[in-house]
């Protein structure tokens, strides 16, 4: 038995880093299966069109990372789709699926724009503050409503958040179309367009402005949150068990209004850079769909802000290509959305595939 105890101790002791890493493996290897057989399907639909899954995929990775200009129209892309990620990747650890950052970017930009056109010629190391803290501000309250409602009326946050997305929008379009219009605007109403000292260039020697480097610092900072404090593993453990958050005396309720907060703030940013950087002025361009891609990236990222980075990237890299497969393979132009679809479905499946495999449950390696 002695000799028994000898042998077994150093598989115990090997099994102690093995454990975490098959833990962790897990949540890698299954969205990217995942993600493969999605992209899978989705040849097979090209082919019952008659097109070829290989030109398509060969496409799509030369308008979205085959050339330097493709890159840095990825990049662009990315910035408001790691906001959005971030919006709901964050909620999404307490358990709470929030899909409305929609509504929050078009508010956020449009709060951004009118503060803007406010402040007139005020110097940018004012004025930018002040139109990112107006956007952050609306994103916050928009999307923490929808934590309120869950927190104090058990109100569904999916549902809600949904709706207060559509509202949002029809709210952004009532204020563009309507006091906010610059009456010079015929064919497209928008608000006044900002002086040039309120508007964010772009990184030196890149065609990109320098919201990418703000939502990157921000998935770092965020990933700092989630698991290096005690407010991130309070969260962490609200979103495990509330029954057992509640009984160890944590502020559930707090933690809720906190993160939806966070995370409507980070959606307002996005509108603050896609009015200050790209689009000029608020306008229905605000309502791009980058919300409702951030779910997807969410999703796929296992609510981790720093795989927010890379998933955003991705997917950034396939709306950059949607052009490009228009026009030489034919195709609708909503075949980049379909494709989406089709990997977020699988996605949703994958989920049921957690703790099935022995290779990633240590708790299980012992079984015969």
């Amino acid at each position: 038995m002695a000799d028994q105890a000898v042998v077994m101790a150093p598989r115990a002791r090997g099994r102690d880093w093995r454990a975490p890493l098959a833990r962790r493996a897990e949540g890698i290897v299954i969205p990217i299966g995942a993600s493969a057989v999605g992209l899978a399907f989705f040849g097979l639909i090209l082919l019952a069109m008659g097109k070829s899954p290989v030109e398509f995929y060969q496409l799509v990775f030369k308008a979205g990372f085959g050339t330097a200009f493709s890159w840095q129209n990825t990049l662009s892309r990315a910035t408001p789709l790691l906001f959005a990620g971030l919006c709901v990747a964050l909620p999404a650890r307490l358990g709470l699926v929030v899909i409305g950052g929609e509504g929050a970017i078009c508010l956020g930009g449009t709060a951004a724009a009118a503060l803007g056109v406010a402040l007139g010629h005020a110097p940018s190391v004012i004025g930018l503050p002040l139109m990112a803290a107006a956007g952050a501000l609306a994103g916050a309250v928009w999307i923490g409503a929808v934590g309120a409602l869950r927190h104090w009326r058990g109100v569904n946050e999916t549902i809600s958040s949904l709706l207060m997305a559509y509202i949002g929008i029809a709210l952004m379009n009532q204020l563009v179309e309507g006091p906010l219009r610059d009456p010079a605007s015929l064919n497209k109403p928008s608000t006044a367009p900002l002086p040039p000292a309120l508007r964010v260039g772009d990184i030196p020697g890149m065609d990109v402005h320098w919201g990418l480097i703000v939502a990157l610092v921000a998935c770092v900072l965020c990933w700092v949150l989630m698991e290096r404090t005690t407010i991130g593993f309070a969260a962490r453990i609200a979103g495990d068990n509330v029954r057992a958050a509640q009984v160890q005396g944590l502020p559930v309720g707090r933690l809720i209004l906190g993160f939806t907060a966070l995370g409507g703030a980070f959606a307002g940013i996005a509108g603050f850079f896609e009015v200050t950087a790209v689009q000029g002025a608020a306008n229905a361009s605000l309502a791009a769909g980058y919300g409702y891609t951030g779910i997807l990236i969410a999703f796929l990222a296992r609510q981790n802000p720093l795989a927010v980075i890379p998933v955003a990237l991705l997917l950034a890299g396939f709306e950059a290509s949607s052009g490009l497969v228009q026009r030489h393979m034919d195709l609708p132009d909503a075949t980049i959305l379909v494709l989406k679809a089709v990997v977020f479905v699988v996605i949703l499946v994958s989920d049921t595939l957690y703790g099935r495999f022995r290779i990633f449950t240590p708790s299980r390696w012992s079984q015969p």
